[in-house]
Order: C-alpha cells, then structure tokens, then sequence
C-alpha cells in the first residue's frame, strides 16, 4: 500500500510540474520512464514522416519494461514494411537544459535519438535540436541543429565507449545564443550560430533509413532493434 502511495504521489508532482509554466509549459520536469503517464507523453502512431523515414509511427513500439525503462522498437511487420517508434511530451519547453540516461539500438541503416523539435504541424518555424546515434558506430554520437529549417550543423563526438552496451546520460543546455551539448554530464561541443529560440517538445525515436546511404548505410533489415530511456529530465533557466 506504501509503494502504491508513493507512486500515485509521485506522478503527482510530475505533472503539477510539466503543467508549471505557461508560454513555454515545464519549468521543471523530470519522469522515470516506468510507465505510459498520458498526461505528460503522447505516442505517435498510424503515420510516416516520408522522405528519409523508412517505417511508419506505431503506439505499440513504445512499451515499458518489467524493470522500469521506456522501450522503442523498429519492427516489420512484413516483408520490406518497418514500424518504428517516437515518444514526445504533451508540453513545449524553451531555453533550459535536457537531459536523458538512455541506451541507443546498434545496427547499419538506423538512428535511435532524444531531441527537441516544434514545426509547421505545431503551427510554428521549424527548431530542432538533437542528440543522434548512428546505428552504424555507437561508439560515436551525433549532434546537430535546425533554425527555421536550416540545418547543417552536424558534429560527431567519440565518447570513447559502446554506448549500446549501457546507460549513460545525454544532454544539452540550450540558451538564447549557445548550445552546449554534455555526455555523463562532462561538455563535449558548443554551437554558437544561429541558435534556435522557439520553444518544442521533448522527443525520442527510433527509426530505419532509405536514400541516406551516405550517411547512416545501408539498412539490412535486420529486427526487432531496441532502443532504451530510463529517465529523462528539464530544467529551465
């Protein structure tokens, strides 16, 4: 009875904080990923992004461990059709730093991510900011941005260990004229240029290429590939 309490409190103050703010939702947020709290998180599902997205959105590749993790999966559900997975907040977030303990999928052809992200299906210019693993050499990580669309902002960090293999703890601390990206909360990179300034949703998804060869490999198909998020967390400025 004492755990059930606790829980229930728990996801209380969860989300009387996500519903703190007001123009720019959380002001502070933080969610062990235990379970589907649908007052702070959405599921996408039933559609495809198109263009370099080779799967369709689907709400059952997003599950939950028995030992309290978030799960992303990429799946065929037959020959040469692949599900994939996203998981977003229910609130925009500004300036502030991000973070996410998470353990991406290894394979060619993939890319397993936490990142923020607001666009024209949420009426506004297209911001992003990401935290990218190339299924193709997890030993690496991929940062980047877009402001109003425009991206081209790729830098590639070795972290010096298998990130596959266990959880670490992702970030970036996105200010109005500066992001600085942090592995195990040591900095690695900061972007000057161009910052992003319009606020979105926290997001992570796990998804298979087509057409960026170049980039990610070629996709063998192989599946079920899992990513993994134990908790993820905001702090505003």
């Amino acid at each position: 009875m004492k755990k059930k309490w606790l829980a229930v409190l728990c996801t209380s103050l969860l989300v009387l904080t996500a519903q703190a703010g007001t123009t720019f939702g959380a002001t502070e947020f933080y969610e062990p990923m235990t379970y589907h709290n649908t007052q702070t998180w959405q599921k996408a599902d039933g559609y495809s992004n198109g263009g370099m997205f080779n799967c369709t959105w689907r709400a059952n590749n997003a599950t939950f461990t028995s030992d309290g993790k978030l799960r992303l999966a990429l799946t065929s559900p037959s020959y040469n059709k692949f599900d994939g997975a996203e998981y977003r907040t229910t609130f925009k977030s500004g300036y502030g730093m991000y973070q996410a303990n998470m353990k991406p999928a290894k394979n060619v052809g993939i890319v397993s991510s936490f990142f923020t992200y607001t666009g024209p299906s949420d009426g506004t210019q297209w911001d992003e900011i990401d935290i990218e693993f190339l299924g193709k050499d997890t030993t690496k990580v991929q940062f980047n941005y877009y402001t109003n669309g425009v991206g081209g902002h790729e830098k590639v960090i070795d972290l010096g260990f298998d990130a596959s293999q266990s959880y670490h703890t992702y970030a970036f601390n996105w200010q109005q004229g500066s992001i600085t990206w942090y592995v195990d909360g040591v900095a690695k990179y900061t972007a000057t240029s161009n910052i992003p300034k319009t606020p979105g949703k926290i997001m992570m998804n796990i998804w298979n290429g087509t057409g960026v060869d170049s980039w990610l490999g070629s996709y063998n198909g192989a599946n079920p590939l899992y990513a993994y998020y134990d908790w993820v967390k905001y702090t505003s400025n």
